[in-house]
């Protein structure tokens, strides 16, 4: 995913502003929603588009264009009947990603059902890191170690298999270092640079915050 697409975020509690305002602040078009005129409201002074309406509803859900979104995250874990129905019209649409915040595993398994693309957990992601990870494309997952550093986890490009660490040079190519090398769910820091790469590992590297546009 990237800034080149287009977003939504349905629920403006603490956890949805602060995916809309990261997203906003990298660059991306945002559509904000709440059926909260007050929480709208104050959303409006960092989100340029923001709607007061009840996604719950087909016909609103038609009127907002959600069909022409590329990504919905939906935050409003305190209400999973509108949750679940935000899910099923967003995908009776054609919304390709919809991203939901769960309140615990038993909304887990319903959202799932209902074709939830992602659920995420708030106590486990932040808002910040959610959005980030959503921008982020060809990262499996990005950590802030700082404002400075983040740890990222990225698939072995095409062009790398086969190849060696010392015959890529992706330190000085990319501004990054390799920490770790992951298999399965096994992570070895102990990286040999003359093994060759393969398609079933992934790279565990650290790298300059303001390096990341060159990894994507």
């Amino acid at each position: 995913m990237s800034i080149n697409k287009t977003y939504a975020v349905f629920g403006l509690g603490q956890y949805g502003l602060a995916i809309a305002r990261e997203l906003v602040k990298s660059g991306a078009d945002v559509l904000a929603v709440d059926i909260d005129e007050q929480k709208v409201n104050k959303a409006a002074l960092e989100i340029p588009l923001c709607k007061c309406a009840d996604v719950t509803n087909a016909d609103v859900i038609r009127r907002l264009g959600v069909s022409n979104i590329d990504v919905v995250i939906i935050a409003m874990a305190n209400n999973l009947e509108a949750s679940v129905l935000s899910v099923m019209l967003c995908k009776e649409v054609g919304v390709k990603t919809v991203i939901v915040k769960s309140g615990d595993e038993m909304q887990n398994k319903i959202l799932t059902k209902i074709g939830a693309d992602k659920i995420v957990f708030p106590e486990r992601e932040s808002g910040v890191r959610l959005a980030k990870n959503i921008l982020s494309s060809g990262f499996i997952d990005l950590v802030e170690l700082s404002e400075d550093v983040s740890i990222v986890e990225l698939n072995v490009k095409n062009e790398w298999l086969g190849k060696t660490l010392i015959e890529l040079n992706l330190r000085k190519k990319y501004s990054f270092n390799v920490v770790a090398i992951k298999r399965g769910e096994t992570i070895d820091v102990d990286v040999d640079p003359t093994e060759p790469l393969t398609d079933d590992e992934k790279l565990v590297v650290i790298v300059k915050s303001s390096k990341l546009s060159k990894i994507r």
